[in-house]
């Protein structure tokens, strides 16, 4: 029996340790991406002198919008790393600033009004799982409510 446990302690390290050194290259994976997402940031905005200014800022805004749902990936990575779960909150904020981003981008082109109310339900959606993982979070508790 105590043999068992002992095994079952090695795998559990094992386990950790390797997800950790993965979680490791994966932030910096993270972290080389928002750099390389600021500077071709920093390149479209040659595009203010080269296109009419509509697409330029529509190309810049873009680029800056992919640039912080990366950030959110990487606080989703982050938490995991120091608190060794993934909170759900991170996880629908990345999905809400991608989707708004894809909001931005429809003022920038002809869309079906069942395409712009589905994209708004969808964001009225995820904004009320956001208020509801916030209000039932497992570290709030009865006292707190």
């Amino acid at each position: 029996m105590w043999r068992e446990d002992v095994i079952d302690l090695n795998v559990s390290r094992f386990f950790e340790m390797s997800a950790r050194v993965v979680l490791s290259l994966l932030i910096v994976a993270i972290l080389t991406t928002i750099v390389a997402g600021i500077g071709y940031t920093f390149y479209d905005l040659r595009l203010i002198f080269h296109q009419d200014s509509h697409s330029a800022f529509k190309t810049i805004l873009v680029d800056i919008l992919t640039v912080l749902a990366i950030v959110e990936v990487l606080r989703t990575a982050l938490a995991y790393f120091t608190e060794g779960r993934v909170k759900v909150t991170y996880i629908i904020d990345t999905v809400i600033v991608t989707v708004l981003t894809e909001v931005m981008a429809f003022w920038y082109k002809e869309m079906e009004w069942q395409e712009v109310a589905m994209t708004l339900l969808l964001v009225l959606s995820l904004a009320c799982i956001r208020i509801i993982t916030v209000r039932f979070s497992p570290r709030c508790t009865t006292e707190d409510l």
